[in-house]
């Protein structure tokens, strides 16, 4: 009997490369076997580039066998035409024997329009295997989807007792809390996310790049809250070096790369954050402010995951950290930090 999951795994297995360059498109892994092997694979080129269903054919030696073939995905195969041609029309023109799907594509413009038509063309289609997987895998998509918003991130360092940041006497600085490894790690979760958000006191207090300096990949775009425009454009995330989006309640003319956003800060902020973002198309941000902003989220139930680093250090007094209620999912250690893992089902 053939073990489908085991395909499906790899397909999720080869679709993480694409995460943070495939967007907005999602990032698919497609997997071509022939009598039980393997002998196709792909995953979704950065976007303009090819799909993933597109990538495993063509990485195909003989055309000839996929007649008699099966060709897994985690997503539903698209049906209209974007960049690209659909997906579904290429594994018709091909003739696949067997279409092994992870899960149902929520888009309108897809939403079991590319099964119907590889059924229609008399293809085996088999839809479901691995489900919650693929959809965990596809959570920034299915997010913007189908809660019109994108999929939002909380992270924060924080002492073994409770603080995010100390009280200064004078002018304030930026404090170390986790260690240079954890450190990378936080530039690894950046790269595979679309935009990374910070208050006004952070901005000014950390005088944050917030850019992917320590790991290889994209830089997210930057987003700050700016209320009274406090910022002073002398600071980082006014260089103009990655687009940065200004959320303030007083709009100015844009510049290079700086796009202002005007919102009502005495209304609730979270959500109207979320209306800016998804008004950039923007899938997924990292809630990287101090403890106000983050709570701001928190208090609205407008988050999604969150990863919380504790350092080996203790203030004796400062800025207390955010609260949140749900239970851990996961706890790890990175020498003497201890990062723990909250999801918000």
């Amino acid at each position: 009997m053939i073990n489908h999951e085991f395909y499906i795994k790899r397909c999720l297995q080869i679709a993480k490369n694409g995460i943070g360059t495939s967007r907005p498109n999602p990032s698919v892994g497609a997997v071509i076997t022939h009598q039980n092997k393997i002998i196709g694979e792909g995953f979704t080129s950065p976007y303009g580039g090819n799909h993933a269903e597109v990538n495993a054919v063509n990485s195909v030696k003989n055309k000839a066998l996929l007649k008699e073939a099966t060709i897994y995905v985690t997503l539903e195969p698209c049906s209209h035409f974007g960049k690209t041609p659909p997906c579904a029309d290429l594994l018709v023109k091909h003739q696949f024997k067997n279409v092994v799907i992870g899960t149902v594509d929520s888009n309108d413009l897809v939403a079991g329009k590319g099964i119907d038509r590889l059924e229609k063309a008399g293809i085996n289609v088999i839809v479901g295997v691995l489900e919650k997987e693929c959809r965990a895998h596809h959570k920034r998509f299915f997010t913007v989807q189908e809660k019109k918003r994108p999929y939002i991130i909380l992270k924060w360092a924080q002492t073994q007792n409770g603080f995010i940041a100390p009280h200064f006497k004078n002018e304030q600085k930026p404090v170390w809390i986790s260690n240079t490894y954890s450190q990378q790690l936080v530039h690894k979760l950046r790269s595979k996310e679309h935009a990374i958000l910070v208050g006004t006191n952070t901005a000014i207090a950390d005088n944050p790049k917030l850019n992917v300096r320590n790991w290889s990949g994209k830089n997210p775009i930057r987003i700050v809250l700016d209320k009274s425009l406090r910022i002073p454009k002398s600071l980082n995330v006014f260089d103009g070096s990655i687009k940065t989006i200004v959320i303030t309640e007083t709009k100015l003319e844009d510049k290079k790369n700086v796009i202002f956003e005007e919102i009502n800060f005495s209304e609730n902020i979270a959500k109207q954050i979320c209306v800016v973002l998804q008004k950039h198309k923007i899938q997924s941000v990292i809630i990287e402010g101090g403890t106000q902003t983050l709570q701001t989220f928190i208090d609205a139930n407008l988050w999604d995951e969150a990863t919380i680093i504790i350092g080996n250090v203790l203030f004796e007094k400062g800025i207390k950290a955010p609260i949140i209620k749900t239970k851990k999912t996961k706890e790890i250690n990175i020498q003497n930090d201890v990062l723990k893992f909250y999801k918000n089902d």
